[in-house]
């Protein structure tokens, strides 16, 4: 934070020295982390000589220690009516624009600060967050070689480019950008974690193990990495290691909603789950709308025959950001097995916005409708997932099973014959496909003589 009086002394100098030494006192418990306070003595420093614009600007990094950028956005804009050239405002501005998503406003900043100074290197290493966010790569990767042009040692640059690779998948390219940060900032927060990262999305287990671990003997408070490290000894299968990662966690904060349900998750794995119904429950409670606890608490129930209760939680999960399609599959399965179509059906077309390549989703939609009695919206979905998958024996299996329930035999014999099963090399298969088709032709004989013997006598 840069501290500066700013004003000249006029006649009421018990006034400006009262304001300024308010200013001072706001200074110091910034300093200090006492961000309430600070913001309390700079108001009444502000209150007492509202024309200085190093206060309004040293007032807005006080509100963005806090998290509250729409209101130092106006605090910036104050300094600047006040010293409309300076490139610190007008570069902190853009900076807040960019966190509060508005991007065009921070794109118009930053480029008032490169007719400005064209070699203001912050300008184009801040540019990368604000073309990242708006997913524009390209420009995001421009701006960190021209920033390069300017200082090709500046660690936020290559932290920058690297969470931009990170966001695109390009997680080789993001973790050597990181560790170039740890090398010419070995201090910068938190970059052993995203080091690690890196290497857990790349599978090199051992490496993110390390950076895990270099991470925690810099900061081995920090319940970000601890809580990431137990998810990653999970992904490992070292429950023992994740679960006293876990509970670390609930030592430095014991309401941890997440932690408690990842204690759960280990418990159900263990198959105890009279612990695991425990910990799902007091994260409930912690956290009303987690995502996750009523999930595993519906899917016991449904397994205990418990039906109003699986319907009940899993209802309740429903009304909740469930953003998983795995587990909105499984919701919609149990659904349907409790009878409940329509719910059923709103978790398929949910997976279908999110992975609308989803084969077997469109198969248990088809599924669905079919059982509703919706004939030729389920036929579009079950065609639709042949389609998608048509070697998939077990798939098509499936799919003409649900024809055969609501009465498309000969569409069951057509596609049977179209496929051209053979026994070579289908094994299983072939004797499925044929009872299926065995099925259809004598559910088709059978059709055919109910109606011969509808027909009138004459």
């Amino acid at each position: 934070m840069t501290f500066d009086s700013g004003f000249e002394q006029n006649e009421d100098n018990s006034s400006w020295d009262q304001a300024e030494q308010k200013a001072m006192q706001a200074y110091e418990l910034y300093e200090d982390g006492r961000m309430n306070e600070a913001l309390t003595a700079m108001n009444e420093a502000l209150e007492l000589n509202p024309a200085n614009d190093r206060w309004h600007f040293n007032k807005a990094l006080t509100l963005d220690a806090m998290e509250r950028f729409e209101e130092a956005i106006g605090e910036y804009k104050a300094a600047l009516e006040l010293n409309g050239g300076d490139i610190e405002i007008l570069n902190c501005l853009a900076v807040d624009y960019t966190r509060t998503g508005q991007y065009d406003m921070a794109l118009d900043v930053f480029i008032q600060i490169e007719k400005i100074d064209s070699q203001f290197e912050p300008g184009y290493c801040n540019r990368i967050i604000t073309y990242t966010e708006m997913g524009n790569y390209e420009m995001a990767e421009q701006m960190f070689y021209l920033a390069q042009q300017i200082n090709d040692a500046c660690p936020l640059c290559f932290y920058n480019i690297g969470n931009s690779f990170f966001i695109q998948g390009n997680y080789k390219k993001a973790v050597w950008c990181w560790q170039r940060t740890a090398a010419i900032e070995p201090n910068h927060p938190q970059i052993n974690y995203h080091i690690a990262q890196g290497f857990w999305n790349l599978g090199k287990k051992e490496q993110a193990k390390e950076y895990f671990l270099l991470e925690l003997r810099k900061n081995p408070g920090d319940r970000d990495v601890i809580f990431d490290f137990g998810l990653f000894l999970l992904s490992c299968g070292d429950t023992a290691s994740a679960g006293e990662k876990f509970r670390r966690i609930l030592e430095l904060s014991p309401q941890s909603a997440s932690a408690l349900f990842y204690l759960g998750e280990i418990e159900l794995n263990a198959k105890k789950l009279k612990e695991a119904v425990d910990y799902y429950q007091q994260a409930m409670r912690y956290d009303s709308n987690m995502v996750g606890p009523r999930f595993r608490l519906a899917q016991i129930a449904y397994e205990n025959d418990d039906k109003e209760k699986a319907f009940s939680l899993l209802s309740a999960e429903l009304e909740l950001d469930v953003r998983r399609p795995e587990i909105l599959q499984a919701m919609g399965t149990m659904f349907d097995g409790l009878k409940q179509t329509d719910f059923a059906t709103h978790c398929f077309l949910r997976v279908s916005e999110l992975e609308p390549t989803n084969a077997l989703n469109y198969y248990n939609l088809g599924k669905v409708l079919a059982a509703r009695g919706e004939i030729e919206d389920a036929q579009q979905f079950l065609d639709y997932a042949l389609e998608l998958e048509p070697t998939n024996y077990e798939l098509i299996k499936k799919v003409l099973l649900v024809y055969l329930n609501v009465g498309k035999h000969q569409f069951v014999l057509d596609t049977i014959d179209a496929m051209n099963v053979g026994e070579n090399g289908l094994g299983k298969c072939f004797s499925e496909m044929n009872l299926i088709k065995a099925r259809a032709y004598c559910k088709s004989w059978l059709k055919k003589l109910v109606n011969k013997k509808r027909l009138p006598c004459g």
